[in-house]
C-alpha cells in the first residue's frame, strides 16, 4: 500500500521550544501578537497586515498557520528572532489582556507556560516556534477509508482520504476523525461480517512469523556486542535535525538530497542499533527502538516525495526555482512505495476536482481586493 501526499507537513507556528507543546490559536484569537526580538508585529511585513485598531481580538496573528511559520522562517534569517536554549523564538505577548482574562480565558496556557517554560504570560511575552503538528499524507484510502489491500481501512491522521489536499485548515482533524472514523468502522464491520471466520493464508502467516522474528531480535543482548552499535536516540536525534533542515518550512534540491542520503545512512546504521533494556516487560526502549525504525521509513517517503515535486504547493515551499505552483505538470497526488531496505520509489496520480478549482492565496490587503473583485 503507498503513501501519498507524504511531503505536505503542516508547521504550527507557536509552540513551547523544546518541548513541542503547543500554544493554541485561542491565545491569538483573545488578542495575543507575535512580536520578533525588536518588539514588532512582524506579521504585517509579509503579506498578513495591514495592523488594524489595536488591540483587536482578531487581527493578522490568525493567519493560516503556514504563513505564519513561513513568516518566522524569514525573521530567523534576518536576525531578528530570539535565542533560548532550545534555539530561535519570536515572543507570544499576552500581558496586555490583564491577568483576569489570562487566567479565565486562557489557564491552561498561563500553566503549560509557567511550567515548560518557566514564564508567567501575566508578567512576560512566551517565547514561542513553529513545530511539525499534522501529515497530511498518508495511507491510500478511497472515499469509503479502504486501501488497495482488500478488507484493510485507515482513518485519521495515519491515512490519506483526500480530504486536506496539500493544507488542511486548523480544526479540520477532529471533523475527518468523526466522519471517517465512522466510515472505516461500518465499512471494516461489514467486510468481517462477509469474510466470517477464516483462516489467515499461509502468506500472510509467513509475514506475520518475519514480522515476529525481526521484532524479538532487538531484544537479542548479543547486539550490545557488535563494534557498530549505538543508542536509538543518536538515530532518532540525527533524523530530526536533518529533516528539519532538508524538508523543513521551506525546501531546495540541495537540502533534500542531503536528508534524503542522510536517512539511507541512518537506515543502515539502525540495523546495529542496541538498547539498554532486554526484558519484555513495559519495556519502553524496546518500544521507542521500534517505533524509530518505522520514523526511518516515513521520513524517507516525506524526504524523496519532497525531492520529486519540483513546484511550491500549500505546506511544500520550494525556495531553488520552483517557487510557484504548476498545476501542468504537478496538479497530482505524489504515491511513495515501500522498497524494503531501499529508497521508496515516487510515482504520481492524477487529482480529481470535483467542484473548486485551485486559486492564488492572498490575505491582508490583496486578500480584501481579490474579496471585491
Amino acid at each position: 500500500v503507498p503513501l501519498r501526499d507524504m511531503e505536505f507537513v503542516q508547521y504550527h507556528p507557536t509552540c513551547l521550544p523544546g518541548s513541542g507543546i503547543l500554544m493554541t490559536e485561542g491565545c491569538r484569537g483573545e488578542g495575543g501578537i507575535l512580536v520578533n526580538s525588536d518588539g514588532y508585529r512582524y506579521l504585517q511585513d509579509y503579506g498578513l497586515g495591514p495592523l488594524d485598531p489595536w488591540p483587536r481580538p482578531k487581527a493578522m496573528e490568525l493567519g493560516p498557520r503556514d504563513r505564519l511559520s513561513q513568516a518566522f522562517w524569514h525573521e530567523k534569517q534576518k536576525g531578528r528572532t530570539i535565542d533560548t536554549p532550545h534555539g530561535a523564538a519570536v515572543h507570544l505577548d499576552l500581558r496586555h489582556l490583564g491577568e483576569k482574562k489570562i487566567h479565565e480565558r486562557l489557564p491552561l496556557i498561563a500553566e503549560a507556560a509557567e511550567t515548560f517554560a518557566g514564564v508567567d504570560p501575566v508578567k512576560s511575552p512566551i517565547p514561542v516556534c513553529p513545530a511539525v503538528h499534522y501529515t497530511m499524507g498518508g495511507i491510500l484510502t478511497d472515499g469509503q477509508c479502504e486501501t488497495p489491500i482488500k478488507g484493510l481501512f485507515a482513518a485519521g491522521e495515519c491515512s490519506s482520504v483526500g480530504i486536506h489536499g496539500a493544507n488542511r485548515l486548523g480544526s479540520n482533524s477532529l471533523a475527518e476523525l468523526l466522519v471517517f472514523g465512522r466510515v472505516a468502522g461500518e465499512g471494516a464491520a461489514r467486510e468481517a461480517e462477509r469474510l466470517g471466520r477464516t483462516p489467515p493464508s499461509p502468506a500472510v502467516q509467513v509475514q506475520a512469523e518475519e514480522a515476529e522474528r525481526r521484532i524479538l531480535s532487538l531484544l537479542d543482548p548479543a547486539r550490545s556486542q557488535q563494534p557498530q552499535a549505538e543508542r536509538p536516540a543518536v538515530i532518532r536525534d540525527e533524523m530530526r535535525a536533518s529533516m528539519e533542515d532538508g524538508v523543513g518550512i521551506y525546501r531546495d534540491e540541495k537540502g533534500m538530497q542531503a536528508t534524503c542520503d542522510k536517512l539511507a545512512e541512518l537506515r543502515e546504521r539502525y540495523r546495529h542499533v542496541k538498547l539498554d533494556d532486554y526484558s519484555r516487560a513495559f519495556n519502553t526502549d524496546w518500544l521507542t527502538t521500534l517505533e524509530l525504525g518505522y520514523s526511518l521509513e516515513v521520513a524517507q517517503a516525506m524526504a524523496h516525495s519532497a525531492l520529486e515535486r519540483r513546484e511550491s504547493r500549500g505546506a511544500h515551499q520550494r525556495l531553488d526555482g520552483y517557487t510557484e505552483r504548476d498545476d501542468r505538470q504537478f496538479m497530482k497526488h505524489s504515491l511513495a512505495h515501500y522498497q524494503g531496505d531501499s529508497a521508496p520509489s515516487i510515482s504520481l496520480q492524477p487529482v480529481v476536482i470535483t467542484k473548486s478549482l485551485p486559486r492564488a492565496r492572498v490575505y491582508g490587503g490583496a486578500g480584501q481586493k481579490a474579496d471585491m473583485s
